[in-house]
């Protein structure tokens, strides 16, 4: 028991560990930051005044802005989790995982400290869309901890998503392929999905798929958190998918880990 317990302390130091040196390298090239915060905030200005004056209140049952920035918030952990891939192709193409391979560390450490440090830099871009999106109009129609809870709930998306990736780049093990097979799977799940548009609005055919999938039972979450409504149905869905994304993606993500060249 006392050998399970220092292990799982040995893993938890060394992700830390990775996680920091991962923080380190965003902070010198803080052009990574600067241009992975511009996407969202595009995203805000065009769905804000291109299709903010389509949408209407009658649609959403909200403002506009308030609708659809719950929704934006989830897209950002989205989209931001494609950096996970990239980051960890590029490692596993420099050399940099032969390297770590051979230090007297846990093999769990190299993905679990480039999800945290993804994390990190997820409070930060959420934090920015949180100011822009007070910018163009959103309030928040509940309270502060609802609101906290929501932001959490992003997070956790964020780092759930962040897992996917992380499997997606060893599987791969090129940053440009990692890139471009991340559209894929990204554009179907936050396109259709209830983040900009409510999923009643869709074709019957596609409210079956954007009903059961997790960037809608996130958004929906998040929405309910910030707007008001019920939200303990939302935020169980949203719990489940992330709980599950990471029971499957984290050992799979280490066996690719552990057979990447």
């Amino acid at each position: 028991m006392n050998a399970f317990v220092r292990g799982g302390a040995d893993s938890v130091r060394d992700g830390l560990a990775v996680a920091h040196r991962n923080m380190i390298a965003l902070r010198r090239v803080p052009r990574l930051l600067v241009f992975s915060t511009i996407q969202p905030i595009v995203f805000v200005l065009m769905f804000r005044y291109v299709f903010g004056g389509v949408v209407t209140r009658s649609v959403t049952g909200l403002p506009y802005v308030d609708f659809l920035m719950p929704g934006v918030f989830v897209q950002t952990a989205v989209f931001g989790a494609m950096n996970t891939a990239i980051g960890l192709a590029t490692d596993l193409q420099t050399g940099l995982m032969e390297r770590f391979r051979s230090l007297p560390m846990a093999r769990s450490a190299v993905l679990s400290g480039r999800t945290l440090a993804d994390l990190a830099r997820n409070v930060l871009v959420v934090a920015l869309m949180t100011a822009v999106g007070f910018a163009v109009g959103f309030r928040v129609h509940t309270s502060l901890v609802s609101f906290l809870a929501g932001a959490c709930l992003v997070l956790a998306f964020g780092f759930a998503m962040s897992w996917i990736f992380a499997t997606l780049g060893l599987a791969v093990g090129d940053p440009e392929t990692a890139q471009a097979a991340a559209f894929p799977v990204l554009a179907p799940l936050v396109f259709a999905s209830a983040a900009f548009i409510p999923v009643s609005t869709m074709p019957g055919w596609l409210q079956a798929f954007a009903d059961h999938q997790p960037v809608s039972a996130s958004a929906n979450a998040v929405r309910a958190l910030m707007t008001g409504g019920p939200t303990a149905s939302f935020v169980w869905q949203a719990l489940a998918w992330d709980i599950g994304i990471i029971a499957a993606f984290a050992p799979l993500g280490i066996w690719f880990y552990r057979r990447a060249d």
